[in-house]
């Protein structure tokens, strides 16, 4: 098989070629990123490209399957922008899926795409897409699932998997994450478990998390298996407060949602930190996930737990773990964080 991958250099999309490499039936990879990776993908061929503006059919042409992991989380201040790759460029790349003729088209869509839903039972993937309104990134993915909808209707001939991952971490993505959500004014130190005395009980406060490198195992499932339709993927066990201040050696504090979401919109408008205050909607509204079909389907299963992925991650965020790619290098914020407080702490790329 010939898999082409778009965003191939980030958290998820240097795991997708890390498995796929692995995979007998995987003869050919082609790795597409806006920047040079700065370093060999994992036996793939790099082709620099941008979906929002090249010739993506070309590019597409002779492919077995594509891979679309393309989609910014910053700036979160200028939606025009993040809307334009995320939904519009999304819609380029199912375009050029069609007429290139690909048979097989394999998505990046999220938890964050579904409507609010319960947090004590767990929905299968039949549960509405319709996001979380106060939320840029959940409203960018339920619009691409609704351009999915109409692309199946049009196009019966295309297999179509959508991937709807929980939160998903690696010890090599820890500097970007760090960067997209908490900002440059959090030092590395506070990380540790002896300067944390006490952690926020926030009712709703339930999600499910993933290792990279078990995000990467799906697709490559997905790639190869010829199965269509949605998969929930996560990993045991579901985190809470409890879970999260046992990690941490801390004590439970009761916090209301609303000051926490208070304080997440005064921090933003404050340019304290780059995340918008939507995050907090989504993550206190999304459902917990049924991954049942995706170990019965895809045969998948993760290598990794949640806490685990949890505890890599915070480890590498210690360490300020990188990797040489764009999206993920420790350069992206330069000397002293430098680059994170010029662009406005979440204001442009």
């Amino acid at each position: 098989m010939r898999v082409v991958v778009t965003g191939a250099t980030g958290n998820v999309g240097t795991s997708v070629l890390r498995a796929l490499s692995t995979d007998s039936a995987v003869s050919e990879v082609i790795a597409v990123a806006r920047r040079d990776p700065g370093r060999d993908l994992e036996g793939a061929r790099f082709v620099r490209a941008d979906i929002a503006t090249d010739d993506l059919a070309a590019l597409f042409a002779g492919a077995d399957a594509v891979v679309h992991l393309a989609w910014l989380i910053q700036p979160g201040r200028d939606e025009g922008l993040t809307r334009s790759v995320n939904v519009d460029s999304s819609a380029r790349v199912f375009e050029a899926v069609v007429t290139a003729r690909v048979p097989a088209l394999i998505y990046a869509s999220s938890v964050g795409a579904y409507s609010p839903g319960p947090k004590d039972r767990r929905v299968d993937e039949s549960w509405p897409t319709n996001g979380i309104p106060t939320s840029f990134y959940s409203r960018h993915k339920a619009e691409v699932e609704r351009q999915l909808d109409r692309l199946e209707a049009e196009h019966p001939w295309l297999r179509v998997v959508r991937l709807r991952p929980g939160l998903i971490f690696k010890r090599e993505a820890a500097t970007e994450i760090r960067r997209l959500f908490l900002g440059p004014l959090v030092p590395a130190a506070l990380l540790r478990s002896s300067l944390v005395p006490v952690f926020p009980d926030v009712a709703g406060l339930r999600f499910q998390a993933v290792h990279s490198d078990d995000v990467g195992e799906a697709y490559r499932a997905a790639v190869v298996s010829g199965c269509a339709g949605a998969f929930n993927i996560a990993a045991e066990p579901e985190i809470g407060p409890e879970e999260l201040a046992g990690m941490l050696g801390a004590r439970l504090v009761r916090v209301s949602p609303q000051l926490v979401r208070a304080v997440a919109a005064a921090t933003y408008r404050m340019r304290l930190q780059p995340a918008e205050p939507g995050w907090v909607d989504m993550g206190l509204g999304v459902p917990l996930m049924s991954t049942e079909r995706a170990h019965s389907e895809l045969g998948w299963s993760p290598r990794h737990t949640a806490t685990e992925a949890i505890r890599e991650l915070v480890e590498g965020m210690r360490r300020g773990a990188d990797d040489r790619t764009a999206p993920l290098a420790r350069s992206t914020s330069g000397p002293a964080r430098v680059r994170e407080f010029l662009t406005g702490v979440g204001g442009r790329q």
